[in-house]
């Protein structure tokens, strides 16, 4: 019994500690509901204080905003009316000016008019004027204006003789002076020997017994040594000496040096001459790419392609008038070059037109045309820079002179062929050249007399007195020059000297 009921209080207990539990929770929850709220409505009243703060301090914002875009509306409208009112003079005087302008111009207008009708009538009357004089005189006015010309010719003769004369001298004496400073300082700095290089053609045996090796039997060597070579061998009564005739110098040179090679070997046969030329073509041909480098290196020509330094090497082999022509070319490189450079023009554009001028003779007994044409196809081939192609194709005058260069190129070689002793010729084309230098004076109306001196590099021209008058003799020498140099071929510059006497003769008996 007692058990039960302590478990009855037990339950009792706990049902009342949980109840109380619940109330005090209740109790509990209403104060912090309290509180909350309470927190609650002052967080309200601080929002709306802070909210009204806010709108009051936008609104006065807004009206300073306002007040401020609205003093600036006013000055703009301030600006805009000041600049319509300057528009409006502006466009009033404008208007002023158009005004003013159109009566200027009617009144030109009125002006042009009157002064074409007073030029009309003058040129009306000069016209008249012109017809009666014409019918008086019998003339036109062409016809008046060359007899007029004529009569002052006439009358002032000696006059204009002496005052052209005297410029001719004044100008001609400045110019060769600094022509001559010019050239005499190209010259004086270049010193090359001017020994005439003559290639032999002719091989020396060591006696006369090699002859019946070099022939072989039944011919059959020097059958095998000029079909292998493309040369003549011609073999005579000369003791120790055989010729080698082709008009090719390459492949002569290439025949001499086989030659030599098995005259030494001792065994000439057919097989040993095929082994002797290939050698000998190896050997040429080592040489023409030595002597291209070296001339190009030597006339300082850079950057130049080498199959073109080949064909400019080829000239080695060449001689013109006896002159070597890659030594010559070499030359007239170095004048060019210091030429250019007393003038202002270009010297690298010089050295290497001038160091290429003659580059076609290492190909014209090949090609067909001048050497100065297939040294210009030449040229183009290897994209050489046209002013170079320009400075070397003008050089015979074949074509005109383009550039300062081209005239350079021209006078460098001139001065190089016709230095004492470069060149050598021949004593019938010598002769033959003062013939026709002579025949050519000759042919001109007036011409008594015409004499070559001074080795072809003077022609004197004597005339008749009563036929050409001292300003036709003036004329004829410039004919004779021109002439001269259209059709003939010469080193250097020939001087052309017309002579013209006159011999009043009397006898007192």
């Amino acid at each position: 019994m007692s058990l039960k009921l302590i478990l009855a209080l037990l339950a009792l207990s706990g049902i009342l500690g949980v109840g109380f539990g619940y109330f005090l929770r209740w109790i509990i929850s209403l104060g912090k509901r309290g509180s909350m709220e309470l927190e609650i409505k002052q967080m309200m009243l601080n929002a709306q204080e802070r909210s009204q703060k806010i709108t009051e301090e936008a609104e006065n914002r807004a009206k300073e905003k306002e007040e401020q875009q609205t003093s600036d509306y006013k000055e703009r409208e301030r600006d805009l009316k000041q600049t319509e009112e300057r528009l409006i003079r502006k466009e009033e005087l404008l208007d002023k000016r158009q005004t003013n302008l159109e009566v200027e111009q009617e009144s030109l207008n009125s002006k042009t008019e009157e002064v074409q009708k007073v030029k009309a009538l003058a040129e009306e009357a000069v016209r008249a004027q012109q017809e009666k004089l014409e019918s008086v005189a019998k003339l036109s006015v062409d016809e008046a204006k060359v007899e007029l010309i004529k009569a002052i010719e006439k009358r002032y003769e000696s006059d204009i003789e002496g005052r052209m004369h005297k410029l001719e001298i004044a100008g001609n004496e400045k110019l060769e002076q600094r022509a001559k400073e010019i050239l005499t300082t190209a010259v004086h700095r270049l010193g090359n020997s001017v020994v005439s290089d003559v290639l032999a053609t002719t091989v020396s045996l060591p006696n006369d017994d090699i002859k019946g090796k070099i022939i072989g039997k039944e011919g059959r060597n020097i059958r095998s040594f000029e079909r292998a070579t493309g040369v003549d061998v011609i073999i005579d009564d000369t003791p120790g000496t055989i010729t080698l005739s082709c008009y090719d110098p390459i492949r002569r040179q290439i025949a001499r040096i086989a030659l030599e090679n098995l005259i030494l070997d001792g065994r000439i046969q057919p097989a040993k001459i095929e082994e002797a030329v290939q050698k000998a073509e190896s050997e040429i041909n080592a040489i023409i790419k030595k002597k291209g480098t070296e001339a190009a290196y030597e006339a300082r020509v850079p950057n130049v392609d080498p199959k073109l330094l080949m064909i400019l090497g080829r000239l080695y082999f060449r001689t013109s008038y006896g002159q070597n022509v890659l030594d010559h070319s070499v030359e007239v490189a170095h004048l060019a070059g210091m030429l250019a450079e007393q003038l202002g023009a270009d010297p690298g554009i010089a050295r290497a037109g001038a160091l290429f001028h003659d580059v076609g003779k290492a190909l014209d007994h090949e090609v067909p045309g001048t050497h100065v044409e297939i040294g210009r196809r030449i040229l183009q081939k290897f994209g050489m820079d046209e002013r170079v192609v320009k400075a070397m194709q003008a050089h015979h005058e074949e074509y005109p002179y383009e550039t300062p260069e081209s005239m350079i190129v021209q006078v460098a070689d001139a001065i190089s062929g016709g230095r004492p002793g470069a060149r050598r010729d021949s004593v019938e084309n010598y002769i033959k050249r003062l013939e026709e230098l002579e025949a050519l004076a000759k042919q001109h109306p007036g011409v008594e007399k015409s004499f070559a001196i001074s080795a072809g590099r003077e022609i004197r021209v004597i005339v008749k007195p009563e036929d050409i008058s001292d300003l036709d003799a003036r004329k004829l020498a410039r004919d004779i020059a021109d002439q001269i140099e259209k059709e003939l071929q010469y080193p250097g510059e020939i001087k052309v000297s017309v002579i013209r006497e006159t011999r009043v003769i009397e006898y007192a008996r």
